[in-house]
């Protein structure tokens, strides 16, 4: 008995290696829409698909993003400007995507470009804080995957959201984790409301994957205890800022290999049989996904463990 056990598990094993290593066809001829490509995960993408042959068309926020992207790849790389939060932008970048893939569709599209900060304790936000980061993360995700679904449904292609561990476990305050959260379910929505059209819809979960300050949330943190009110400052007190800023500014972050993260991606676009969900990183596989199962009381305590206290804390 124990061994037809072993032969079976054995036989499972194999047919799931089979599984992950079965390509699509034609890659070549495939065209892939990526956002966010100035710098991050998109950046690293739109390199890794170019050399493996496929047709990029990577999108990036600004010119200079644009012309370093296209000095280190191939002639096949197209670049355009994007601006998820512009809906002016969304329709003129859709229309150069329909214009370059013709009548073969648009066999991927990446939402990959996002924000994290505004991130702080929520009582020193403002909604407009909240926004800025929602209009990127979710909405900008959801204008441009509503345009471009005709030309994916076209090509029976893909869709590949980029989420994070924020999206299982909300570890700070401001937009970043609530706007992850619902992206979750927007992914789920979707890959149920297209799989009777024949379009797979995955989800990339990264761990902790930290690459530094961009100029946008260091400026946010040189003026965001200047703008929280008397009383909130009473409330946290002089250390608590100290601290919190050193986690953010002070420390010095380390850069992991971005390729975990563009690999998940990279077989969600080629894999014949593409996951629903990707967990990229060994944090979010061993540590962040079994915890956010744990009961909350023993969570909140391992994710408060060791933080700041405000000066006037009850416990």
């Amino acid at each position: 008995m124990l061994l037809y056990l072993v032969a079976l598990v054995g036989l499972y094993i194999l047919c799931q290696w089979y599984r992950e290593r079965q390509k699509v066809e034609n890659l070549t001829e495939k065209c892939v829409f990526i956002t966010g490509c100035d710098s991050g995960f998109g950046n690293q993408l739109a390199r890794q698909l170019d050399a493996r042959g496929l047709r990029v068309l990577a999108a990036c926020l600004t010119p200079e993003g644009a012309e370093q992207l296209e000095k280190v790849t191939s002639a096949c790389l197209k670049t355009t400007l994007l601006d998820v939060t512009s809906s002016e932008s969304v329709e003129a970048a859709t229309e150069w995507v329909e214009k370059q893939v013709g009548d073969k569709g648009l066999w991927g599209l990446v939402n990959n470009a996002g924000v994290s900060f505004p991130m702080a304790p929520n009582q020193w936000l403002t909604k407009d804080d909240f926004a800025k980061v929602l209009n990127v993360n979710l909405l900008g995700v959801v204008d441009v995957t509503l345009h471009l679904l005709p030309l994916i449904r076209r090509a029976r292609g893909r869709v590949v959201n980029v989420s994070s561990l924020a999206g299982r476990i909300a570890y700070s305050g401001g937009g970043y984790s609530p706007s992850k959260f619902a992206l979750e379910a927007f992914s789920d929505s979707l890959r149920r409301e297209m799989h009777p059209f024949g379009v797979k819809v995955s989800i990339i979960e990264p761990g902790s994957f930290v690459t530094g300050l961009d100029k946008c949330a260091a400026e946010f943190f040189k003026t965001l205890w200047s703008k929280v009110s008397p009383d909130i400052k009473e409330l946290y007190g002089q250390e608590f800022w100290r601290k919190f800023n050193q986690t953010f500014v002070g420390s010095r972050w380390k850069k992991k290999n971005l390729q975990i993260v563009t690999d998940c991606m990279e077989h969600a676009l080629i894999s014949a049989y593409p996951h629903s969900r990707y967990a990229a990183g060994q944090d979010i596989k061993f540590f962040f996904i079994p915890l956010s199962y744990f009961p909350t009381l023993l969570t909140d305590y391992i994710l408060t463990y060791g933080h700041p206290r405000p000066a006037k804390s009850l416990y």
